[in-house]
């Protein structure tokens, strides 16, 4: 039923211009406070406006990434639980292009809905705000999209956009990774933002459980350990970086341990893993229980309680531990890991592995 007499409108169709700006009036706070000295501007304009004015580099570098939070949404979803999903979206843009040694500059996000919730979506983008806070970015605008039509109501999706600074001195590629270096493993918070289809097929397909089934093991729902964000990496990583003191960085994301570590290896390297090095997150061991999901098919999908690899010189592993320490970050495993090729590019060795 249309709701002017004279003729169809907008919110006819499906879109709530009004809603849209209560959004943007609900948001405003959260988003202001992640403002850096480079912004310029404020709110409201066709785009967003960033100086570069105040950085002191030889060759600066613009470093940019992209990404989404894939089929974890749709347990948000299920949930009505959308106060995490916003650190999911700029964690997997922000830490992939800290590996390249960026230190991030400012963020956007992108939020499709079916029928837009001014709450629903303020929630997201506040943690999208708060995870821009921690990883010193600013949030420098977005797009919330009301689809009609497109989406169900409900649901929503939601992407981002990372730009980061480095010199080009600075900037890690792994090209001078070499045999005898070591890698330093960082924990992860669970399972991230990858893997979530193969996860949705075991415990929904194969194990009929639901997200309110408590698991002893994990101390709480399996909705909320599922939820839990993925771990921004700056505050931890960026003072190693500024004092040169890495050689390469891998976000272990979708492709786990086999296909990431290959990106900044150069030819004619190995790097050897050795599983036994850290402590194994509950969730990762349930899911492999649950699916009777083969060791290499885990390694291959999930970053198994590893989220960030940092490549070391040994002559800098004493600094880069002693910087580490100092933002209160734990290293779980260390290993000399590169070596002379051999036939495959990574090995992975331990007790999961024998047999």
């Amino acid at each position: 039923m249309c709701s002017n007499k004279g003729g169809i409108t907008y919110r006819d169709a499906g879109v709530d211009i009004d809603a849209g700006n209560k959004a943007v009036e609900l948001m405003k706070a959260a988003v202001r406070r992640t403002y850096t000295p480079g912004v310029v501007g404020d709110i409201g304009g066709f785009g967003g406006l960033f100086s570069l004015a105040g950085f002191d580099m030889k060759e600066p570098m613009l470093v940019s990434g992209t990404d989404g939070v894939g089929t974890k949404l749709r347990l948000a979803i299920m949930m009505d639980k959308h106060d995490t999903i916003g650190q999911d979206c700029v964690a997997m843009s922000v830490n992939d292009i800290l590996v390249q040694g960026a230190t991030p500059l400012f963020f956007l996000d992108y939020i499709a809905v079916g029928k837009l919730i001014p709450e629903q979506v303020a929630t997201i983008v506040r943690g999208v705000a708060e995870a821009c806070e921690e990883s010193g970015c600013a949030l420098l605008g977005g797009e919330t999209a009301e689809m009609a039509g497109f989406y169900g109501d409900g649901d929503y999706d939601v992407a981002g956009f990372a730009m980061g600074i480095v010199d080009k001195p600075r900037l890690l590629t792994g090209e001078n990774i070499k045999a005898g270096d070591v890698l330093l493993g960082l924990p992860s918070s669970g399972v991230h933002s990858n893997g979530f289809s193969l996860v949705r097929k075991i415990v929904f397909d194969h194990k009929n459980m639901s997200l309110q089934d408590e698991i002893p093991e994990f101390g709480k729902t399996l909705g909320e350990e599922l939820l839990t964000p993925t771990r921004l990496y700056p505050k931890a990583v960026l003072p190693s970086i500024r004092k040169g003191l890495l050689k390469g960085m891998v976000h272990v994301t979708g492709g786990g341990f086999y296909d990431n570590i290959p990106r900044i290896l150069p030819e004619g390297t190995t790097a050897r893993v050795n599983a036994d090095a850290w402590p194994k997150l509950p969730v990762f061991a349930k899911l492999q229980e649950w699916g009777n999901v083969d060791i290499k098919e885990m390694y291959r999908t999930f970053n198994m309680g590893i989220g960030m690899i940092l490549v070391v010189d040994p002559e800098n592993l004493a600094a880069v531990k002693a910087q580490l320490a100092k933002q209160n970050e734990d290293c779980l495993c260390k290993s000399v890991a590169i070596e002379e090729a051999g036939a495959e590019r990574v090995i992975m060795e331990g007790r999961e592995f024998i047999g």
